[in-house]
């Protein structure tokens, strides 16, 4: 779901090539309907580039920097060798993801009985302006625990806390360190152990040994900033197991 018309100066669009000239191609932004885009040859490449049909052709579909817009005549200038190959596939990523939400928007206006219309004014619009695209709205009603957007009204979050988690697999984040732990004691080794004996409630934690004295830890969770929360809390568990049982420890995040 695009909120905007039109895209602004230095945006990245997908384009799909419907005409490629001797001179130019001409094209239309997948994300904004009705809109129609243009590349010169000189936009192309770097480099002299001697046949244009080397690098486009019709039903192409190409990640391309807006360099102009023309409001009245819905027209915008592209350029193709301003961006590069990882800026593409990202692109071309978060347009499939935007894809995918369209259809889940669908889905929401459908069991609410409502056109897509009528939801886009009621709440699309809002939930694009929050999170900046609907794919990343969904994903946040998919890991929501409790009450989701609890400043803003509506009969329809649950429907569209539903449809997000039976749809949305949200990827899991690791985070990790290394524990470098000492004990000269006769019962070195079972302080160790219980040094870095973790409560399971901690959270999704693994402790390998890596070999003397580095243990490696991982967290994991679906969110990020919980991840990094619940390393620390195990970096402060080991650290005041170790105070208490008299073992040195310190901790590398890598």
């Amino acid at each position: 779901m695009n909120i905007k018309p039109l895209p602004d100066n230095g945006d990245l669009v997908v384009v799909k090539i419907t005409e490629v000239k001797n001179f130019g191609a001409n094209g239309v932004l997948e994300e904004y309907p009705g809109v129609e885009g243009y590349i010169h040859i000189s936009e192309v490449a770097t480099g002299w580039v001697k046949h244009i049909r080397s690098y486009l052709r019709e039903g192409q579909r190409v990640v391309c920097k807006v360099i102009g817009v023309n409001p009245d005549r819905k027209v915008v200038d592209l350029s193709l060798k301003r961006v590069n190959q990882h800026q593409s596939r990202e692109k071309i990523a978060e347009w499939k993801n935007e894809q995918k939400a369209d259809k889940l928007f669908e889905i929401v206006c459908n069991r609410l009985n409502k056109s897509t219309d009528e939801c886009k004014e009621q709440f699309g619009k809002r939930l694009v302006e929050l999170f900046g695209t609907l794919f990343a709205a969904f994903e946040n009603a998919a890991q929501s625990n409790g009450e989701w957007l609890p400043d803003i009204d509506g009969d329809w979050k649950s429907v569209f806390i539903e449809i997000a988690k039976e749809n949305i697999t949200i990827p899991e984040v690791s985070v990790s360190g290394y524990f470098e732990v000492y004990s000269l004691a006769s019962d070195g080794v079972e302080r160790i152990k219980e040094v870095l004996t973790i409560p399971e409630d901690t959270g999704k934690v693994e402790l390998e040994y890596v070999g003397a004295p580095r243990y490696r830890v991982v967290v994991k969770d679906k969110d990020y900033k919980k991840a990094e929360e619940t390393l620390k809390k195990v970096v402060q568990i080991v650290n005041d197991k170790a105070k208490k049982l008299q073992v040195e420890v310190e901790f590398n995040k890598q």
